[in-house]
């Protein structure tokens, strides 16, 4: 046996035993000290004791992104994940940072099309401070004109770095916008340039009142902690923000994409990009597990299927990758190319459908799939070591999947996964009628205008 197969076994015996032990650990192992706890206002609260280290995290997730604007407001979520930091009742600009981090701890956030979460990881010995930190951001967010502006322009100059100045960025936010012609989904979450310059004062505060309610949240607190202290905290601290109503439902379907759609960007750039967006279900479809298995299979890694044949085979890509939308309404599976400096990116479009088409017509290897559920299971299990992982993995589960508890479901669900049904999700995703195809073709630099 040669030592790839001895480590392919290994690994294969490693998934055995993990899922038994999460079989295990759903009658009531792994996960059995969860608590949860739903305010008076609304907001959800859910604790993960784990006591290795004296940290903790704290995760609230806001069910607002890019999917609830609008043209006109489009960036607002991702605005306010910076305005949350600049400013309260209680804390000026700049302050929440200074008192988290005097108290040992750190922060970040970020939205995406369907959430904004903000990420607090601390010593326990601050778990108040940080209650009182949240709390006041909450009920009290500062609007102050200079601060708005001043964020307006810090916005303005990551939509310029993430986007207009990068050639995958722009490929990406005009594909996403060509493949949905009627979901919110085809709004890039950063903002359109023109609704970045011109939010209203009015247009902020009456988000700000819809969407960070208490009741469109999910607080998620993982760490050296005891459930009945979070919860008498979150009453002391939380419970007194008044709930607000409900935000209005997205109604809007995306209508079957009946014909291949293309798009074609011509800008400078050294190579040639290529990006294949299809569309499949959402967050919590039951196909969900068996597309993440076949990306992985296609484009995760130097063995992929992608990354042998168009980049050491043919030579015709530097790169490949892949990615898979998760939120509440159906999205796209993305397959992505970096063409090679002197090839064709038609060629590059050619080999992809070559690969779809095995896939499609002779489905998969029983060595490619365990590969994937072994990165899948791995992936998993690093996660549950660590209290940030725990924290994210709850709240993903609890928002997109509607219970945390599923969790605990997912090794199982992902080994009982088959060949057939990754052959069947290909036949049903990897459609030319389904998908929107981008290209970014490079062009000579300008000449520049002679004097005189």
């Amino acid at each position: 046996m040669t030592f790839r197969n001895m480590q392919a076994a290994m690994l294969a015996m490693l998934f055995a035993v993990s899922v038994a032990a999460a079989a295990a650990d759903s009658t009531g192992e792994l996960g059995s000290e969860i608590r949860t706890k739903t305010l008076a206002n609304g907001l959800k609260v859910i604790v993960w004791p784990d006591h290795d280290i004296p940290n903790v995290a704290l995760y609230n997730w806001f069910e607002v992104g890019a999917r609830n604007e609008r043209p006109g407001i489009t960036g607002l979520s991702h605005f306010f994940e910076h305005m949350m930091f600049n400013g309260s009742k209680r804390y000026g600009p700049g302050e929440f940072d200074q008192v988290m981090e005097a108290n040992g701890g750190a922060n970040n956030a970020f939205t995406s099309s369907d959430v904004t979460v903000y990420q607090d990881w601390f010593p326990r010995t601050a778990l108040e401070v940080i209650f009182d930190l949240e709390a006041d951001r909450i009920a009290n967010l500062a609007f102050d004109k200079e601060v708005i502006e001043s964020e307006r322009g810090v916005v303005y100059s990551e939509r310029r770095l993430r986007v207009d100045n990068s050639n995958m960025g722009q490929l990406y936010e005009q594909t996403q916008a060509t493949a949905f012609v009627a979901h919110p989904y085809q709004f890039p979450v950063i903002g359109w340039p023109s609704d970045i310059e011109s939010w209203s004062h009015e247009d902020l505060v009456d988000y700000f009142k819809t969407y960070y309610a208490p009741n469109n949240g999910n607080l998620i607190v993982v760490g050296d902690v005891t459930p009945e202290e979070v919860f008498a905290l979150a009453e002391e601290y939380l419970e007194p923000i008044p709930a607000q109503d409900p935000p209005k439902p997205v109604r809007t379907k995306e209508p079957e994409q009946l014909g291949e759609r293309r798009i074609v960007i011509e800008k400078e750039a050294q190579v040639p990009l290529i990006v294949m967006a299809y569309h499949i279900g959402a967050a919590d479809d039951p196909e969900a597990p068996a597309l993440q298995l076949l990306l992985s299979i296609l484009a995760d890694g130097d063995s992929s299927r992608l990354h042998q044949r168009l980049v050491e085979q043919e030579q015709a890509a530097i790169s490949v990758g892949s990615a898979q939308d998760e939120g509440f309404d159906p999205g796209l599976a993305w397959l992505r190319a970096t063409v090679s400096e002197k090839a064709d990116p038609a060629k590059v479009e050619a080999l992809i459908d070559e690969e779809l088409k095995k896939v499609i017509e002779s489905g998969i290897t029983d060595a490619e799939l365990q590969k994937a559920k072994n990165i899948f299971l791995s992936g998993f299990w690093r996660n549950m070591q660590t209290i940030n992982g725990k924290a994210y993995a709850l709240g993903n589960y609890e928002v997109f999947h509607g219970d945390y508890r599923k969790l605990f479901e997912a090794p199982a669900i992902y080994d009982a996964v088959t060949k057939e049904q990754l052959q069947q999700v290909a036949k049903k995703v990897f459609r030319p009628t389904n998908r929107t195809i981008g290209v970014l073709k490079p062009v000579p630099p300008a000449t520049p205008a002679k004097k005189g």
